[in-house]
């Protein structure tokens, strides 16, 4: 009771500062004595009975007087409630740890962006109870490309310099089904009849997928894109690349010597979330940012970046600060005319330890490059930082488009809290 009197005490306060100036002197009067009056009842210890009554008293008086603070409907109570969380989680979101998604696999293997777990037809798939385990433990969520009729599969493939890949086009789409996002929409044929599949525009595994579905290695697809070529089994079409741009490009269409039946699944697989981690976007306010952290930023004003994909947080590890001289040599990285130091991802790549793969130069075989072609030292620019991979083999960084202006640095990852694999735990 005690507790209780305490709470009605606080709502009297609060009603007296927020209306004392809208209360005539005989109200003011009134809600002051008993306020007063069961503060002394609680001084006093009172027993239960008699502290029961002083909130009674002081209760009749907060309907008269209270206004819109009292008495509330839960209604009210519950907005108040929420929207005071959510602008402390704003706040805190803003400006001192902010949640991030790893979305892409260009800091692997530190980070993870989405991967996928291959469930080709005729094999077992995990039950529903366990699946249900793997989304809440791992954000697996189920792909499945649905036969619509029976027939041979084709799939389109762009012929592509190194090696095939595998047809898409570019749309809007949603995420959970509500918020817009781009998305990767696949299309196979059966018997000519089209069967689609739509994945997160990110994730950039759907080739092993679907190679592995229906080859055992790369050296089968090669054959078999030979064996049909010579049985003239190919057919050349063109395909939307991009549904805004509205841009095309030649395709082929493989047939890959599988046949499947209506309702059958033509490709299933598991896709599984990646890295989620929390930022600290504290740290960077009063102390720069040191080489061989893990570094995020905006990608507001660096045009490559923005031209295309518009504003978006990038992570990537810092090499290089303002003054810094940086020259790669494959499989390392020089700064300052000595090899890098500052993470041990650096000794890793210069050493091609597995599952690492070195640093790699910009080519001139591919326009979109501009920095760190092989021979050549560049130096940071004032106000900028380098920020390059840890999977250079397979990354969008600054040999591509450059450098960070100091402005746009959010701050460096600090625990990755989700999924729940053996990365959990402290930010590398």
């Amino acid at each position: 009771m005690r507790d209780n009197a305490g709470n009605w005490l606080e709502l009297a306060e609060k009603v007296w500062h927020y209306r004392r100036d809208r209360l005539g002197a005989k109200e003011s009067d009134e809600l002051v004595g008993r306020t007063q009056e069961l503060r002394r009842l609680l001084r006093e210890r009172a027993d239960a009975a008699k502290l029961k009554l002083g909130i009674e008293s002081l209760e009749g008086v907060l309907g008269r007087t209270g206004g819109a603070i009292y008495p509330k409907t839960s209604l009210v109570e519950n907005v108040e409630f929420f929207l005071v969380a959510a602008i402390v989680i704003l706040g805190i979101r803003t400006y001192f740890v902010q949640p991030f998604k790893i979305p892409t696999n260009s800091m692997w293997p530190t980070y993870y962006g989405m991967t996928a777990e291959n469930l080709p037809p005729g094999t077992a798939a995990p039950n529903p109870l366990s699946g249900l385990l793997r989304f809440a433990a791992f954000g697996a969520v189920r792909h499945t490309m649905v036969a619509p009729r029976d027939g041979q599969v084709s799939i389109p493939l762009f012929l592509r310099a190194d090696k095939p890949t595998v047809a898409y086009t570019l749309k809007d789409g949603r995420s959970w089904l509500v918020l817009p996002a781009r998305v990767k929409e696949y299309t196979f044929y059966v018997d000519g009849e089209p069967a689609t599949l739509r994945v997160p525009a990110d994730f950039s595994g759907f080739d092993d997928i679907a190679f592995g579905t229906f080859f055992k290695d790369q050296a089968a697809l090669e054959a078999q894109i030979q064996r049909a070529g010579h049985a003239s089994e190919i057919e050349v079409a063109r395909q939307r690349i991009d549904d805004n741009l509205g841009t095309e490009a030649d395709v082929i269409r493989l047939p890959v010597g599988r046949a499947v039946r209506a309702g059958e699944p033509v490709v299933r697989f598991d896709l599984l979330t990646g890295d989620q981690l929390f930022v600290d976007r504290v740290s960077y306010n009063f102390v720069r940012p040191t080489v061989g952290q893990g570094f995020v930023f905006r990608t507001d004003n660096i045009p490559d970046i923005a031209r295309v994909s518009g504003s978006q947080y990038f992570i990537k590890r810092l090499i290089g600060v303002p003054g810094d001289r940086i020259e790669m040599r494959e499989p390392m990285i020089l700064r300052n005319g000595a090899p890098i130091t500052g993470s041990r991802t650096f000794e890793l790549n210069a050493r091609r330890a597995s599952p690492y793969r070195g640093y790699f130069n910009a080519t001139h075989d591919d326009p979109r490059f501009s920095l760190l072609f092989k021979g050549e030292t560049i130096t940071v620019p004032a106000d900028s930082y380098l920020a390059l991979g840890d999977n250079s083999h397979d990354s969008f960084d600054g040999r591509y488009w450059g450098y960070v202006p100091a402005k746009d640095v959010i701050g460096r990852p600090l625990f990755i809290y989700y999924p729940l694999t053996r990365r959990w735990g402290t930010a590398r």
